[in-house]
């Protein structure tokens, strides 16, 4: 029997990233060999986001080389899956390049989806009707299944995998598209969740990421008892073969502080916070439905610096949000300075059909307003990361290597016929430096030499 061949191509968050590794983990299993380059692929699975415009016009671009290249290998098949898949829907098809749409809540069927698809040219559909209706039981348990199947680190970082512990989100914040394309926030049994960490762990796996929309909204139900995150966490933390445990991304107007008394007690909980701010201006805060002012916001952080001392943080901020004015701006450069973030990824708000903001609000600020703020607030995040940074020169931390550098012009020593290799610290610093690429997957100890904003580079120890 002839092998077929598929190629995922994967736009946009974590859980994307996940469900991409799901799927192809599924496909091999079904036979499929993954390919790299879409030219050797009989099937092509795109992966997509629609947080952003940008990202959906990412996706519409790469179509369109697929459309050509499509013409050289007849009998190819286009899938989309992920957020645009569920926004879309049927209007997809009517691009006669795609051939499968498939919904997040759908992944399980993508194997079965293709195998047709290559067999007999029928181009299918299959994503949730009403988003915000909680999907039956019978779904949520093959969702399940689907994960703890095929979860592992063979299509992700070595020794390191995702663990999704929920699902959609009900936070409704005006910019945002997720909770109509992901759906209403559930909680997975934390059974089903502990299984699939250890087995994880029975593979080798050392380092978990625990996922969700709002992460530390996670809240399991049984009878009279509620697991909480912090209650995940000690039972991941009590797993054998488990170094490291991460989790993202949290909601600052739902945080617990028993995730903080967890991360404080529990040595292999990571010392670090993935916590979106937005906004430093309270009026925008409010026009985005974020829930918590900026003064609110800080005090988490003083609090969070308290309980645990050596934390680092890194927030999420959109820039040129309707109605931001200079002053409101100016906010958001102040929160900045006061919160001495390790770093931050800045956004330029793009409307997003469908959300509050962009059915009630104009899209008020130029686009080259939006591009200012967004060099100046990066600029001012550069400023204080090289800081930040500087404390660790001469100290000998410890990293989980990730493996071959993909800029290794950044820091090359003369003569240490060793390749360049990339790791992170338990705070999540990124750490570049020579060794063998066999110390990938592993926690060695390096001496930092030199900083920057962004990156370390030391000796590995």
């Amino acid at each position: 029997m002839t092998t077929r061949t598929v190629h995922i191509k994967c736009f946009g968050c974590q859980m994307n990233k996940l469900d991409s590794s799901l799927m192809a983990s599924a496909l091999q299993k079904r036979g499929f060999k993954l390919v790299e380059k879409p030219a050797e692929a009989d099937a092509v699975v795109i992966n997509t986001c629609s947080v952003r415009q940008h990202a959906e016009a990412r996706v519409f671009s790469h179509l369109g080389h697929l459309k050509h290249l499509k013409k050289t290998r007849p009998g190819m098949i286009i899938a989309i899956t992920g957020c645009m898949a569920q926004r879309l829907g049927q209007s997809l098809l009517a691009n006669d390049t795609i051939d499968i749409v498939v919904g997040p809540h759908q992944i399980p069927h993508m194997p079965d989806m293709l195998i047709a698809a290559l067999e007999n040219g029928k181009r299918t559909i299959a994503v949730t009707d009403h988003i915000r209706k909680p999907d039956d039981q019978t779904a949520l348990e093959r969702l399940d299944t689907f994960e703890i199947a095929h979860d592992s680190d063979k299509n992700h970082i070595k020794s390191q995998a995702y663990v999704r512990i929920m699902r959609g989100c009900n936070n409704f914040c005006s910019y945002c598209i997720v909770p109509y394309v992901r759906g209403p926030e559930i909680s997975r049994p934390p059974q089903a969740i502990m299984e699939q960490i250890r087995k994880l762990a029975d593979q080798g796996i050392q380092q978990i990421t625990l996922l969700g929309q709002t992460v530390n909204s996670y809240a399991y139900r049984a009878g009279n008892r509620t697991c909480t995150l912090a209650d995940l966490l000690q039972m991941a933390s009590e797993t054998k073969g488990i170094r490291w445990l991460r989790f993202v991304t949290s909601h600052p107007g739902k945080f617990d502080d028993s995730i903080l008394q967890a991360m404080a007690k529990l040595p292999k909980v990571c010392p670090y916070l993935h916590i979106p701010a937005q906004s430093g201006s309270d009026r925008i805060l409010a026009a985005m439905n974020r829930g918590y002012t900026a003064g609110q916001y800080l005090d988490l952080l003083a609090k969070t610096r308290e309980i645990v001392p050596e934390i680092a943080i890194a927030g999420d901020f959109i820039v040129g949000f309707p109605g931001e004015t200079d002053e409101d701006f100016a906010a958001t450069a102040d929160l900045v300075r006061a919160a001495r973030y390790k770093n931050i990824f800045v956004f330029k708000y793009s409307p997003r059909p469908g959300t509050r903001a962009d059915e009630r609000l104009a899209d008020s600020v130029p686009l080259d307003v939006k591009q200012q703020r967004n060099h100046e607030l990066l600029a001012l995040q550069n400023e204080i990361a090289a800081d930040c940074s500087r404390r660790f020169l001469n100290r000998t931390v410890e990293v989980l290597v990730e493996g071959l550098s993909k800029k290794p012009h950044l820091n090359n020593p003369e003569s240490t016929g060793q390749p360049q290799l990339v790791g992170r610290t338990a705070t999540d610093y990124i750490v570049v430096f020579n060794g063998p690429e066999s110390l990938t997957g592993q926690f060695i100890n390096v001496r930092i030499t030199k900083t920057s904003a962004l990156t370390l580079f030391g000796e590995h120890v």
